[in-house]
């Protein structure tokens, strides 16, 4: 009789042996959608950074799946949000944070093209907002809504 370790298995019910990933973990293609957009993000945040860094360092940079919207809400689903920061005791209150909403921007978006060039127009108008300035100061490759 063979001996079975308990939870242990060591070929499927075919014979063939446990298949493992098809792809080694650090390659491109066996990242998740969520990670790639989360690449996305950090990459337009980076770019930003070397040009705004020192009005952006008190401010925190998030991916959330959805936004919370309240059941009645009727209008478009917002992309990303700037939310103030709120104080903490003991300390000078907590960063201002700019949301960019994963699943809305990838439902507005028709490719990994598009997909990049929504997200930095997202963020370039959340910062613009949040210093007062025009988008087009902000990045002069930003592409206004009304082109």
């Amino acid at each position: 009789m063979r001996s079975r370790v308990s939870g242990v298995r060591r070929r499927d019910r075919h014979g063939r042996g446990l298949r493992g990933p098809l792809t080694p973990p650090q390659a491109p293609v066996s990242r998740s959608r969520a990670e790639r957009f989360e690449d996305v993000v950090a990459d337009e945040v980076r770019r930003l950074g070397r040009r705004w860094g020192r009005e952006l360092a008190r401010v925190e940079f998030t991916v959330e799946e959805v936004p919370e919207v309240e059941p009645w809400f009727d209008g478009p689903v917002p992309l990303g949000q700037t939310l103030a920061g709120r104080g903490r005791s003991g300390r000078g209150g907590a960063p201002v944070r700019i949301v960019v909403y994963r699943r809305p921007v990838e439902a507005r978006a028709g490719g990994e093209q598009e997909l990049g060039r929504l997200v930095r127009d997202l963020l370039v108008e959340e910062i613009a907002d949040l210093l007062g300035l025009s988008p087009e100061s902000v990045d002069p490759s930003y592409d206004s809504p009304d082109d």
